[in-house]
Parts: structure tokens; sequence; C-alpha cells
């Protein structure tokens, strides 16, 4: 799948949750790999904060992001929406230091960007795929994040409050595709309890009984209910019993649990790529989800690119009949023996290391290495093949070697190892030269990496 930003803009206006004030927030298409970036236009020289883990510094009602000075909070509803829709690329100008909570959910934001539309772009979608069971918990709150491998995207979010009205809820995103009309309207929630301080600590400003599911379970006199609305500027309300007091009923019987689980997806779009696996969410709130994220982002930064999955019992995109109709190499010289997987600007490929290798009755006969050379010559090999991709009639082409650079030896490879090889473009294809980077993998370890230019010339 390619990337994906805005088929166009839009424009969506309100007052903040926690500042009260007025907010106008911008939506605008972004290039290839660009990501999700907020620009704050009141500020001077208009700061770009990239919306990535790394760069919350605050997780108090709401996910807050800075670089400097600069920082836009309440970022989550937006993200979720936007994250949600697969869409890898998008500026946000915003006037304010926080975004718009329109009516406290996701349902804004979704309804405009299926009113602009998506544009598809030329580079590859860059997943992150979870490989086995990653776990993060804080203890003092009993709130943990669980993900597991999947084919997919899937959610699922468990709470518990100690109160009569919300005792406990779950809900469950199966596809991404039902965020729209499964999670987008959950609204955000907050118990009348719970309103005075936060106010004491100058939040929730702007909120009222429209942008906000508000829960009434615990006792109090109606003096003190109307001196919480006078508090807060609203219009004072009779309550009578335990329950929801806002002003338009609940979209979903377990909205709150809905619109936790749309936090979820909110933040953890804050790992910069879109992910592959199952979310099993205990009590999550910001702090925790921004935490997992930093967690992700951590291990994204410590390996520039995953290994690629392999399943042996998958077709794959090229046998080795096709790759020989392609590549004029032969025994003992054809080095790659399939292709799993090719994007535009990208291919993954597959080199089986048997003890019956003839280089290896010389390097060496009590300890079988495969050269070092040869894991090049093989990524230049597949890379050959990404190249062939770009022209009509690739039979008629033969690619060649022009220079090389950046190679590093991590470990070695021996009979009984798979070799994955992902090759992709650094540069377009110009003049028929092309630079490229490879990666070859045994398992999740890269054992070599290099830089190659590689010129495609048709054959006379």
């Amino acid at each position: 799948m390619n990337q994906l930003t805005l088929g166009g803009e839009f424009t969506l206006s309100g007052k903040g949750l926690h500042t009260g004030l007025n907010i106008t927030a911008r939506f605008l298409p972004a290039p290839e790999n660009h990501g999700y970036k907020f620009k704050r236009v009141d500020l001077p020289d208009q700061p770009v904060i990239d919306a990535l883990a790394e760069n919350v510094i605050a997780s108090n009602r709401g996910t807050v992001i800075g670089k400097g000075e600069a920082t836009v909070s309440t970022i989550e509803h937006a993200m979720a929406a936007l994250y949600a829709a697969g869409i890898d690329n998008v500026l946000i100008e915003v006037d304010a230091p926080e975004m718009p909570i329109l009516d406290g959910s996701a349902r804004l934001y979704t309804e405009q960007i299926e009113a602009v539309g998506l544009a598809e772009q030329k580079a590859d979608k860059d997943y992150y795929y979870i490989r086995q069971r990653v776990e993060f918990a804080d203890p003092e709150t009993g709130a943990s994040i669980i993900v597991l491998p999947d084919d997919d995207f899937a959610v699922d979010v468990k709470i518990d409050f100690p109160s009569a009205v919300l005792p406990n809820q779950f809900a469950t995103l199966e596809h991404i595709a039902d965020f729209n009309s499964q999670i987008a309207a959950s609204r955000t929630f907050v118990f009348v309890r719970e309103i005075e301080p936060l106010v004491s600590n100058n939040l929730i400003k702007g909120g009222d009984l429209d942008n906000a599911i508000v829960i009434y379970d615990s006792a109090l006199s109606q003096d003190q209910l109307d001196r919480l609305a006078d508090l807060m500027g609203v219009p004072r309300k009779k309550v009578d019993e335990f329950g929801y007091i806002n002003n338009r009923p609940l979209a979903f019987d377990n909205e709150p649990a809905r619109h936790k689980l749309l936090d979820v997806i909110g933040d953890i779009a804050l790992i910069g790529r879109p992910l592959k696996g199952r979310i099993i969410a205990t009590r999550p709130g910001h702090t925790i989800n921004t935490k997992f994220a930093k967690k992700i982002r951590r291990e994204i930064k410590r390996q520039e690119v995953q290994a690629p999955i392999y399943n042996p019992s998958k077709e794959p995109v090229m046998d080795n009949m096709r790759i020989r109709e392609l590549l004029p190499h032969r025994y003992p010289f054809l080095l790659v023996d399939k292709v799993i997987e090719k994007g535009q600007n990208y291919i993954v490929g597959v080199k089986n290391i048997t003890a019956n290798e003839p280089f290896f009755q010389g390097h060496f006969p009590q300890e079988p290495v495969l050269p070092g050379v040869l894991q090049v010559e093989a990524m230049a090999q597949t890379g050959g093949l990404l190249v062939l991709s770009t022209v009509d009639d690739p039979e008629r082409y033969s690619t060649y070697f022009m220079k090389i650079d950046n190679v590093k030896f991590r470990q070695k490879v021996v009979p009984g190892d798979t070799l994955i090889f992902h090759v992709s473009f650094m540069t377009e294809l110009r003049r028929g030269c092309a630079m490229m980077k490879g990666y070859a993998f045994v398992g999740e370890k890269i054992v070599t990496e290099c830089e190659f230019m590689a010129q495609i010339i048709k054959n006379k």
C-alpha cells in the first residue's frame, strides 16, 4: 500500500477544553514521508512540532507535545481520526496552544476527512509489525498495555472506576475501517467530583455539558451543584439522581470505554508509523499510552528498518524461474532464490544458505561462512530486480554495479540460515542510474547493510 494524504484542506473552529480560547485548526495535505506535524501559526517564526512520542511533554487530561517554548495540547482526537483514515502525511496549523474540543469526540474530524477525501502518494507505507508479545505496565495505577502479533490493527479496552454509575466497561475495535461508525462519536467524560480540582488546576475552562459526558455518582447538594455550574460558567441544572447529566444522551451504552479506545488510537499514532498488532489496554490513560508509544519509538530508532515478515508457505511474488528470466546470472552465481514482496520503492528477496554451496569448499572447510562479498552481491541482484521492475519489457535490460559505500558486516552467515534482503531506492531512477540501500537479515537481526549504485542498460 502507498502512503496517503488529504485530498484537500479543511478547517475546524471551536473552543479549547482546557484554555477556553476560540481556536481554529487548519488541516493541509503534506508531501510523502512528512508524517503528522503541528504548526503554531500564532507564534513568531511559526514553529513546527513533529507529532511523535518523544515530543510528548505532558499527559494530564490530554496529550501535549512541545518543541522549545511552543506546545500543542489535546491532540489525541484529531490524531485518532487521521490514523483511522490511514493518512500518513498532514500539516495541522493551529492558532493556540490547544486543539479545539468541538463536541468532545473525533466525529467532526472524521466527517471533514470524508468530505475532502484522500490522495494516494507514490511512497510505500512503512508499517511497524509487532512480532512478539510486548507489555508495558504501571503497578501504581494497575494500568497496562499489551500488544500481540496480528495481521491487522485491533484494539481491546477495559476500564473500571470506583463508581456506581461507571464501575467497569469494555470496548473492542476489530477493524480500523469501523472507526467512523463505532468509535469516532464517543465523547470524553468527567466525574462531577473531579470538576472542582480540575478548575483549581486551571483546566477545563472550556468544558460544558455539550462537549463531555458528565457523570454524577457522588451525592452533592443542589447548592453545591449550582456553585460548580457557576464556577464553570455553564447554566445550572437540577439533578435528582445519579447518572449521566450531559445535554445529549449517550451515543453508545459503553461510550466512555469507546472514548478510551479512541484515545489509545490517538496516542499510538505518535509512533509515527501505522501499526500491525492487537492492543489490549487495561485502565488506559494518556500517561501510559504515551509511555508505551515512546517505548515503540525507541525500538524504531534503534533499528532503522524492521526485518521483513517471511512466510515460506506464501506464494512468492517472483519464483526462481521468473528470476532466471530477468537476471543473466547462473550457477554458481545466482544468489536470489525468490522475491516475497515488492512495492514501488522497495523489494524483499530470499536466499537459503545450504552446506552444499560451492564456495564453502574453501571458505572455510572446517568452519563454513558465507563470504561478505557474496552477501553484497546477493543484495545487488535483488536490487537489480527492483530496477528492472521500473521498465517495460525488463527481459531486454541488464543491471550493473557502479559503486558501493558504507558496507557493514554485523554477524556471520552460515549453512542453515535464511537470508532476507530488503533493498529500497534512496533516489529516483535518473538516466538509468539509482542509489539503493540494502539490508540483509537472519531472523530479526541485521547481518549486513550497504549502499550501492546500479545502472540499467538495454541489451544489444
